[in-house]
């Protein structure tokens, strides 16, 4: 039986953070395993409809090479001004509307969910979930920026989560 594959995350027209995650459910392995990460950028001279139609492609791409059981998006509660909160509502809609082109099943996890799963604490801060990925997974070392870094971690709460 294949592990459960999960295309976590973390929303924004600027900067998408993106991790594939999976799971080995057999009885040997329960270990999470990172495939791929990366924060995929847009250029801030680019206009939004340009941007979206970038991180589309790019999101498009990573569900056909990686073939994943689910997607999970990280909840946005709030941004720095509405102009911005509704840019991001409007990549979470192109990302919900690509996993239900594809048939697959999304799950939505608010900041403080990942945050409980990740450091066992809801309001924690970014420095403790970038302080606690490394430990529950092994990362290639390379340098992430905070987006790759919380895209990770909602796939971690995602294939610790019952529903999946």
């Amino acid at each position: 039986m294949r592990p459960k594959r999960v295309l976590a995350c973390d929303p924004g027209f600027e900067r998408l953070g993106v991790a594939v995650l999976e799971k080995n459910s057999s009885t040997n392995s329960k270990q999470e395993k990172l495939l791929y990460s990366d924060c995929i950028r847009t250029g801030a001279m680019l206009s939004f409809h340009r941007r979206l139609q970038i991180l589309g492609s790019a999101v498009e791409h990573l569900l056909k090479k990686w073939q994943p059981d689910a997607v999970a998006l990280e909840d946005v509660y709030f941004a720095k001004n509405e102009k911005t909160a509704m840019k991001i509502a409007e990549v979470r809609g192109m990302l919900t509307y690509l996993a239900v082109l594809q048939g697959l099943p999304l799950f939505e996890y608010s900041p403080a969910e990942v945050k409980v799963a990740v450091t066992g604490y809801g309001k924690g801060d970014k420095r403790a979930v970038a302080a606690m990925v490394p430990k529950l997974i092994l990362l290639p070392q390379k340098k992430r920026l905070d987006d790759e870094l919380d895209a990770i971690a909602v796939g971690l709460t995602c294939l610790a989560s019952a529903r999946f």
